[in-house]
């Protein structure tokens, strides 16, 4: 029988779980609620959050727990990077690496990337999950290190 997880563990767990979660709902919300179809940047950013979801579930019968967990903190980071690059892109920062961008728009099936189709206070939805998936894998990651500080475990 294994422990149960320390309270920081079990709430940096649960925010593996949940953070990816509700930003898939959003986005999905997003597209077939208001009619926000996702440009191929936009997926790039679901996949992740996908792969965190898992690995956030894995974590809760297979040991090593807390590696699961660090894994899927890895997942919304990366999505959260992709977002943030993609931002970029939205406010001409920077220029895209897709044909759905700018002048290499080829194809009217496709949604543009480098448009935002929607801005609260001035941050496109990349930008929200970029904001969100950092900072929600900064506090996963956060909490698991709490733990070390507690009990002195895992000191390098």
């Amino acid at each position: 029988m294994t422990q149960p997880l320390p309270r920081s563990d079990r709430l940096a767990q649960q925010l593996a779980l949940a953070i990816p979660a509700l930003l898939l709902a959003g986005a999905y919300i997003s597209q077939y609620g208001f009619g926000l179809f996702p440009c191929e940047m936009c997926w790039w950013q679901r996949w992740p959050h996908f792969a965190a979801i898992g690995l956030a579930a894995i974590s809760t019968f297979a040991p090593p727990k807390r590696m699961w967990i660090a894994l899927a903190a890895g997942g919304v980071l990366t999505s959260g990077l992709i977002g943030a690059f993609h931002a970029g892109v939205e406010y001409s920062w920077w220029e895209g690496i897709t044909g759905c961008t700018g002048n290499d728009f080829r194809s009217f099936d496709l949604v543009r990337c480098d448009v935002a189709p929607w801005t609260l206070l001035g941050i496109s939805l990349a930008g929200f999950n970029a904001l969100l998936s950092i900072g929600g894998a900064v506090t996963i990651w956060t909490l698991l290190a709490a733990k070390e500080r507690t009990t002195g475990e895992l000191k390098a």
